[in-house]
Order: structure tokens, then C-alpha cells, then sequence
């Protein structure tokens, strides 16, 4: 097993007691080997980018455990009562992070949203956080991601911002690229218009993909 040392003397033994409990909750549907791979692979793709590590084993832990969600349901283990949306920019710090947040406020629990980035940055862009904030998000559990197989294999639906050709294609997703200006770019004025257009769009696509009662 890979030795790490990002941020803590020895994190070897908190990603494997981390392991150990992703294990027991996916037990029968992916291998403890699988999920192990995926828990360590987690967290060296995550330390990369992060300045910040005190958290990094827990963020380490959750992003683990969505992958491993998705790829139980990219299996047809893992039942999808809901529609599932991938947002996909370049770093996750700007456009597809306002997506999957206002795709929240937006829908509720009507579908179930994932971000991620083709090169992810180090964190939520300051003016995004401000924008977001200014309609009551909850960010709490938002932090830059990588763009995984897993979680394009278990989308219904892949939106991407910018990033290109990043995004792999397999049949039967929905895809479009929505041309939005990019945060990093523009000042708190101009957020909040990438915003309000982000906002007018998934308004559109929920009600065609999954409408109130």
C-alpha cells in the first residue's frame, strides 16, 4: 500500500480506517480492493491542488464515496431514483460549481447533481462564493473535484463549460456545452450575470428532465 505524507506525519492510517468503512457500506456491491484503490486514489488526487490539508482526509473520504456510488450505479447496483446531472468546467471553481449549486436551489431532490473539473483548481472562486451566498446556498460540502469515469458513466446528463474534448462519450447521455463566460475573468457584477444565466438554463433543462409534480 501507497505511503503518503500530504499534510499529516502518516495519513496511511486514517485513508485505511476511511477504506474500511466505505468498505463495509459497499460491501457486495464493488470489492474492498476496489474501494481502497479509490479511497488512496482519492486523496492523492485531491492533494495535488490543495493548499489547505487539514480536512483533506475527510474530503478525501466523501469524494471516495461518491465515486464509488457512482460507479455502483454506472453497474445498475446502485438504483437512480432520480435523474443524474454532471457539470463539467475546467477547473470546478467557477461555472460548473454555480451549476450543481443552483441545480440544487433550483430542483430539490428532484435529480441528484455532481461537478467536477478537467483540471481542477484549488478552490471556489471568492466571487462565486459571494454570489452564491447572496441567494442562500449552502457550499459547506463544495470543493474542486477531478472529472472521473465513474461519474460520467453515471450521469444521465453532461453539461460542459469550456472544458472541450475532456469529457469522454458514451451512449444514451444527454450532452450539451453551454457557452458561458468564465468567472475567473470578470468582476462580482459579471459573476452574478453568468449566474442569473446559469440559473435561466437549468430552470429549462429541470423541467424538461425532471418537472415539478
Amino acid at each position: 500500500m501507497t505511503e503518503f505524507t500530504h499534510g499529516l506525519a502518516d495519513v496511511t492510517p486514517v485513508l485505511t480506517r476511511a477504506s474500511e468503512r466505505l468498505a463495509a457500506r459497499f460491501d457486495g456491491i464493488v470489492s474492498a480492493e476496489t474501494v481502497d484503490r479509490v479511497v488512496f486514489e482519492s486523496y492523492a488526487t485531491l492533494a495535488r491542488t490543495a493548499k489547505i490539508t487539514e480536512h483533506l482526509p475527510a474530503l478525501a473520504e466523501h469524494f471516495a464515496s461518491d465515486r464509488l456510488t457512482a460507479l455502483g450505479q454506472s453497474r445498475g447496483m446502485i438504483a437512480k431514483p432520480r435523474p443524474e446531472i454532471l457539470f463539467v468546467c475546467v477547473q470546478n471553481s467557477g461555472r460548473s460549481q454555480m451549476a450543481a449549486t443552483l441545480t440544487t436551489l433550483v430542483a430539490g431532490d428532484r435529480v441528484h447533481v455532481r461537478s467536477a473539473g478537467s483540471q481542477p483548481g484549488e478552490f471556489i472562486l471568492p466571487a462565486v462564493r459571494e454570489v452564491l451566498t447572496e441567494l442562500g446556498a449552502d457550499l459547506e460540502q463544495r470543493y474542486p473535484k477531478p472529472l472521473t469515469d465513474d461519474v460520467v458513466r453515471a450521469a444521465d446528463v453532461v453539461i460542459t463549460m469550456g472544458c472541450g474534448d475532456a469529457c469522454p462519450l458514451y451512449p444514451g447521455k444527454r450532452y450539451e456545452d453551454w457557452d458561458l463566460s468564465d468567472p475567473a475573468d470578470l468582476d462580482v457584477d459579471g459573476v452574478r450575470r453568468v449566474r442569473d444565466e446559469i440559473r435561466d438554463r437549468i430552470e429549462q433543462l429541470v423541467s424538461e428532465i425532471a418537472p415539478a409534480p
